[in-house]
């Protein structure tokens, strides 16, 4: 049951938490903006057209900037609170009334497991449902620009290019799909001057392509060992095309490391498949998981700097607590994004072998 000291820095801790929230997310839509403001105007549209784009393009990507900082921001809300209650001396009433101070961080830390229950939900439900937004570039935030379509697998192993891809009209011109048998070899392959993609419904549960003007070539199993002439060759024209990939798939895979975008049933599901780059995914899976595990551990090292009871060194402890974070945090970075093209999880976890280690060590020397 909740106490009246729980309920106080709970209260402060939320206060805390969105007034950082508001402030972090806000300056880093803010400093990408004034970066990246001419690739906005340079497609000299209205001004009214260039704010609704500015405003379709960041509304996606603040769930990948809250996924991003959300450690961050958690660790300065719950430290802000610890460091105005030592400053006005409310930690030293606390001890004298014989509350231990591991009592004062046992709401510090619930609050930091709920929170990061919210990165997990940012990371598996809203990023995933908004991936492809997230692949387009600044200068394509209306997502009109067409391009070409090179070989993407989908989950039966074919190979699927197009002469170009309209996001916004959800077409593709010029399509070429390249079928491959156990071996490796191209047994099958269809060819359309323009294919439509048609959404599942209730009386189809996979999408397809419906084809203008499309062919099918297959080889007879004869013609297996081979190229083989014309008349081992059987030809038809269908309708449609079935496929797993979506103009929403199609338009997410152009984008550098969208691997990352996805949640850990469709990581599973592409690795099921074989459709992706396997070093990439099983780092991808790892380090999801490590995500909410980083963002408590700088709770963790940062709250012991600010459990004393003593208001003079306030400022210095801030100090050292960013010095450990900050370096938690750096080398936490480049070890969830450095690729080393082997299959292996342990860079994902290096920064909680060291850092979660320095952590007990910090709260063990907490003077209650």
């Amino acid at each position: 049951m909740f106490t009246v000291l729980d309920r106080y820095l709970l209260r402060s801790l939320l206060v805390n938490y969105v007034i950082a929230l508001a402030v972090m997310i806000s300056l880093y839509v803010v400093l990408d903006m004034f970066v990246n403001m001419d690739e906005f105007t340079e497609q000299k549209y209205p001004l009214t057209t260039t704010i609704a784009n500015m405003i379709d393009y960041y509304t996606p990507n603040v769930f990948l900037y809250f996924a991003q900082l959300s450690g961050v921001i958690t660790l300065f809300a719950c430290t802000a609170v610890l460091a105005r209650m030592r400053k006005l001396n409310e930690l030293t009433a606390i001890l004298a009334s014989g509350v231990s101070l591991y009592r004062v961080a046992r709401p510090v830390l619930i609050f930091g497991v709920v929170i990061t229950s919210l990165l997990v939900i940012d990371t598996e439900w809203l990023i995933p449902a908004v991936a492809h937004k997230l692949s387009r570039d600044h200068d394509d935030a209306d997502g009109k620009r067409a391009y070409e379509v090179n070989f993407l697998q989908d989950r039966g192993g074919a190979l699927l290019s197009a002469k170009r891809f309209h996001p916004a009209t959800r077409d593709l011109q010029r399509l070429l799909v390249m079928v491959r048998n156990e071996e490796g070899g191209v047994w099958q392959t269809w060819e359309a001057d323009r294919a439509v993609w048609e959404a599942p419904d209730e009386t189809r549960p996979q999408g397809r392509w419906k084809l203008e003007r499309g062919r099918r070539i297959t080889r007879v199993e004869e013609a297996a060992a081979g190229l083989g002439p014309r008349e081992n060759q059987r030809i038809d024209y269908p309708a449609y095309y079935e496929s797993d990939l979506s103009p929403e798939d199609i338009q997410l895979r152009q984008a550098q490391g969208w691997v990352r975008y996805l949640s850990l049933r469709q990581l599973k599901e592409l690795q099921a498949a074989g459709s992706a780059d396997l070093a990439s995914i099983i780092q991808t899976r790892h380090t999801r998981i490590a995500t909410p595990i980083v963002s408590l551990l700088l709770l963790l090292l940062g709250i012991p700097f600010f459990l004393d009871r003593s208001p003079v060194n306030v400022l210095s402890d801030a100090g050292k607590c960013l010095l450990v974070c900050g370096l938690c945090y750096l080398i936490t970075f480049v070890a969830q994004n450095v690729r080393s093209g082997s299959v292996s999880a342990l860079p994902a976890w290096i920064p909680i072998f060291v850092f979660g280690t320095v952590a007990m060590v910090l709260l063990d020397r907490v003077r209650t």
